[in-house]
């Protein structure tokens, strides 16, 4: 088959980036261009809530030229993704069509959970050295412009991930308000840094081993592509540096001044303010965790955005099961808030078992089906504050937990979801006046709530009685099958006020038989 030829743009806080990328099932993801323009939108942004006149002409120019540049190269499809500084922007909806008028680029606002996993899709796509490193104890530090996303591995699992309000881009614009003098700038930066290190420590880390950190930025990752840096610093392999030897580094910012910074760095002299927020910011973090060795592969989200890309059209062999990632997040927040593993496990397995077995019926994909798995892990959390509220305690803490992969939307159907497996169903016509959610995600919500309530159905006891369970479709039934030896009398007994929403959303009537 011949290349494909693909574009990713970022739409950043203070870039705009556009990677022009060549496909094949032979060569895998190549890239063959890549053009940047600053433009500083988080400062409008995260300051006032909108984008000034001037930057919104800017972005256009910017996205006219990107097409341009898609066009000569013949590209066949593309993807183009704003992040924190649109997704804060108060009118980004006017904005956007403003800009896709000019330029026909539309661009999607990634959530921050969504901008993260393709970040940390651009990491995994560097290979032996991603399985390498997250094989020991490792953090991923995202540093972006609004926030900073801390992912913990172990022995290649993902632990937990959190989200910090300590973007570089932010931070900037809290340092400047203060006008600090610069021998006071490290340490101002360090203590609203540690602020929320402290917190995280304690929550998180506890006796954690972090032996390795990734970093994924635009400015550290800029600087050790510098040769004068990769000869005085990296002893093994381009971006990789001992923490002692990035501490000293980050000295370097006490004795010569900016534009000696940057001639050594080979960067902008406008960039160098942001390397040494970035730079303090990591010494910090690096400091907390005890970390042993830094990597920064040099990747951005346009890595990101391409290897997803190629993932779903067949471009590539995975190596990395991103979507246990995802189910080991949601498994996390199970943990955190004291849920039963046990019952997890078991309707986690009963549930895809009754999806797969009526996938005719409501004719659902790989997605929803991972997003019932989730809802069946966090089934119970709401118990952690409240037996008696638990439909609303359970939605709150899904809501307010971020999910790394999944969109807000998606996080609202599983907080949906478990919320209705406790209390009667909302019907979509009840809530139209105060849901953003579509009529379709609604029966989406319906569909996998009928089926978390017939398998929590089954383990009315929570005794897994059902462990050994069989589903088949016969007609308009569906038979759940179990070995005798059991006694079943309560689940039985209990069973028809569970199964009556299913059959009335599937239209399909779910019986016990005892084998």
């Amino acid at each position: 088959m011949s290349a494909h030829m693909f574009a990713a743009i970022d739409c950043g806080s203070y870039e705009l980036e556009c990677k022009i990328f060549e496909l094949s099932r032979k060569n895998g993801i190549r890239e063959v261009d890549s053009v940047r323009q600053t433009i500083d939108l988080g400062s409008d942004t995260y300051n006032t809530g909108k984008i000034s006149y001037d930057h919104v002409r800017q972005v256009e120019q910017c996205l006219i030229g990107f097409r341009r540049i898609m066009d000569n190269y013949g590209v066949e499809n593309y993807r183009a993704y704003g992040t924190s500084a649109i997704r804060e922007m108060m009118n980004a909806s006017i904005v956007l069509s403003q800009w896709e008028r000019a330029s026909g680029i539309h661009i999607d606002v990634l959530s921050n959970s969504e901008q993260r996993f393709l970040d940390y899709k651009s990491v995994a796509s560097r290979g032996q050295n991603f399985n390498k490193v997250i094989d020991k104890g490792t953090a991923i530090v995202d540093i972006g412009g609004g926030s900073i996303q801390i992912s913990l591995f172990d022995q290649d699992r993902l632990v937990t991930t959190q989200n910090l309000k300590l973007g570089v881009l932010r931070l900037y614009e809290q340092i400047r308000r203060i006008d600090p003098r610069s021998s006071q700038f490290d340490r101002l930066v360090e203590e609203l840094v540690n602020a929320q290190l402290k917190t995280f420590d304690k929550l998180y880390l506890k006796e954690r081993e972090i032996r390795n950190i990734i970093i994924v930025d635009d400015y550290i990752s800029m600087a050790t592509r510098s040769r004068n840096l990769q000869n005085d610093l990296m002893k093994e392999e381009t971006g990789f540096v001992s923490a002692e030897d990035f501490y000293t580094f980050v000295e370097r910012f006490h004795s010569s001044d900016a534009q000696a910074i940057a001639r050594y760095l080979g960067m902008p002299n406008d960039n160098i303010g942001l390397l040494h927020i970035s730079a303090v910011m990591m010494k910090a973090i690096a400091k907390t965790m005890k970390a042993e060795m830094l990597w920064a592969p040099g990747v951005c989200l346009c890595d990101g955005i391409a290897y997803e890309y190629a993932e779903a059209h067949g471009y590539l062999k995975l190596a990395h099961d991103f979507e246990q990632d995802i189910i080991a997040c949601a498994d996390g927040i199970r943990r955190r808030y004291k849920g039963s593993k046990e019952r997890a496990d078991y309707l986690q397995k009963a549930c895809t078992k009754i999806f797969d077995t009526t996938k005719k019926v409501h004719g659902f994909g790989q997605r929803e089906r991972l997003l019932l798995q989730i809802s069946a892990i966090l089934h119970d959390c709401g118990e952690f504050i409240s037996m008696v509220d638990l439909p609303e305690c359970s939605y709150s803490i899904i809501m307010a937990n971020e999910i790394i992969g999944l969109s807000h939307k998606e996080r609202e159907i599983v907080a949906n979801v478990v919320k209705y497996n406790h209390e009667p169903f909302e019907y979509y016509e009840s809530q139209e006046t105060v849901t953003d959610l579509s009529k379709n995600t609604w029966l989406v919500i319906a569909v996998l709530t009928s089926i978390l309530r017939v398998a929590d159905g089954l383990d009315r006891s929570h005794s897994q009685k059902f462990s050994n369970m069989t589903a088949s479709l016969k007609e308009d039934r569906l038979l759940i099958g179990i070995s005798g030896g059991e006694d079943i009398t309560l689940e039985k007994g209990l069973f028809q006020n569970r199964a009556s929403f299913f059959e009335e959303v599937m239209g399909i009537t779910p019986v016990i038989k005892v084998r």
